[in-house]
């Protein structure tokens, strides 16, 4: 994994659990590990070039068929967007 590679997949972990938080949980430290488990999945999946579509479509996906919880298509397509935002930023030419 580059250095490059390495910061997007903080960067995902960090927007995952502070911005996506479909269940609410971002201001407790000991949930911090929460939404790991989908980490490498959205990681690949950027990685493989998704789209925001794609990449919201599974986060509300998770949301809904995993966590049990509403479709909240505006939120997850703002979150795929900044997944987005941060590839284009870590990846841009120096």
């Amino acid at each position: 994994m580059t250095d490059a590679d390495l910061e997007l997949y903080r960067r995902v972990d960090e927007v995952l659990y502070y911005v996506w938080d479909p269940i609410g949980i971002a201001q407790s430290p000991v949930a911090r590990d929460e939404y790991q488990g989908y980490l490498p999945k959205v990681f690949a999946m950027l990685q493989e070039g998704a789209d925001a579509s794609s990449v919201a479509g599974y986060l509300d996906t998770v949301a809904t068929e995993r966590m049990g919880l509403q479709e909240n298509g505006e939120h997850s397509k703002h979150v795929a967007e900044l997944l987005l935002d941060w590839k284009t930023m870590i990846y841009r030419p120096r």
